[in-house]
């Protein structure tokens, strides 16, 4: 088994924090590492660290190589920008030299989890599943109707492996309205997409030789004439989700591994402030000379990096994010809105602040 962690996204819901200079998965949000650190560190000793893998865009090379020294330089595959995760996932299948019934685990760099044994107890269940060619995803137990996970049904009588439950899955649900939510909550078989995925290096192949052959035959043709500088920008920007598991779904060949491990996307400043908060849900983050005092707030985040004191007084539902050359308050329930103020940026030319 080897784990291939895809390095990219720009976390513009943390902006201003996550910046395109060094964005999530390069910052210490949940402790003192950096998720891309926590990502690494939390797979051992399942896979060791020879068998990891990371997958970025080129630009972000010394910083995964100021984060993980001890990562061998062959093990970082770059890309010459960004193209979503089909191509990302392509890219780590072929240019990646191992065994075609090796199995391959798929990562996002910038999540976080609690449990991280049962993590690895679910990655090796999800291993064996995946070793006689299915495609298996990670299913995380809800907690309520979020709609801003992906969810993946699953179908039929469970089948037991070490104790633990796998499913076959019926079908991906991309981001639904609360209604609809609900309704998948209801059903008893919806669990969250992680983006956490198991295979076989040569059954990820072959579904995407069947369902993104332009995807993988273009990367492959760029990689045999040394041309990705010029052909990786043109390939078609798609997520593995829908590139490669909701038709390979269709063929009833894709599982789910059910896991209730404390898992969070840390997509937004409210998700972190979930992710963190103690039993007052005031959490306070200070960078450098910075620091934060509250008085009597509840359920709020503030993160001083501005090189000053950061004061809270009475507040409920807050999020304020001070920097030395921007500072957020948001309504918690608009944490995803954040997105939009990035938006704004770009479409203004303010691109100092992005």
């Amino acid at each position: 088994m080897y784990a291939v962690i895809l390095a990219g996204g720009g976390g513009t819901r943390l902006w201003p924090l996550s910046r395109v200079a060094r964005p999530k998965p390069f910052l210490p949000l949940t402790g003192e590492s950096t998720l891309l650190q926590q990502t690494v560190a939390r797979l051992a000793p399942l896979i060791l660290p020879r068998d990891v893998y990371v997958v970025a865009d080129a630009r972000y090379l010394d910083l995964i190589r100021e984060q993980l020294p001890d990562l061998p330089a062959a093990n970082v595959v770059t890309e010459p920008v960004g193209r979503n995760t089909a191509a990302a996932v392509a890219l780590a299948a072929l240019a990646i030299e191992r065994p075609g019934d090796d199995v391959m685990v798929i990562l996002p760099a910038d999540h976080a989890i609690a449990d991280e044994s049962g993590f690895r107890d679910a990655l090796a269940v999800a291993g064996s599943v995946a070793s006689d060619g299915r495609l298996v995803t990670l299913g995380i137990r809800p907690s309520g109707p979020e709609t801003g996970y992906g969810y993946v049904l699953a179908t039929g009588d469970p089948t037991f492996i070490d104790g633990r439950e796998t499913f076959d899955v019926e079908q991906f649900v991309e981001k639904p309205t609360v209604e609809r939510a609900g309704e998948l909550l209801a059903s008893g078989r919806a669990h969250w997409n992680a983006g956490i995925f198991i295979w076989r290096r040569d059954a990820v192949l072959s579904g995407l030789e069947r369902h993104a052959h332009d995807i993988v035959g273009a990367i492959r043709r760029a990689l045999a004439d040394g041309s990705m500088d010029v052909a990786y920008p043109t390939i078609r920007s798609t997520s593995i989700d829908y590139g490669l598991l909701e038709p390979v779904s269709l063929e009833g060949r894709v599982s789910i591994v059910p896991a209730d491990i404390g898992w969070s996307d840390v997509g937004s400043w409210a998700a972190l402030l979930d992710a963190l908060a103690a039993d007052d849900g005031v959490v306070a983050m200070s960078e450098g000379a910075s620091e934060s005092l509250d008085i009597e707030s509840r359920d709020i985040l503030v993160h001083a990096a501005g090189g000053r004191l950061v004061v809270t007084v009475g507040l409920d539902g807050v999020i304020v994010v001070d920097t030395p050359d921007a500072i957020l308050i948001c309504s918690r329930d608009r944490a995803q809105d954040v997105k939009r103020v990035v938006d704004r940026l770009v479409a203004d030319g303010r691109s100092r602040l992005l």
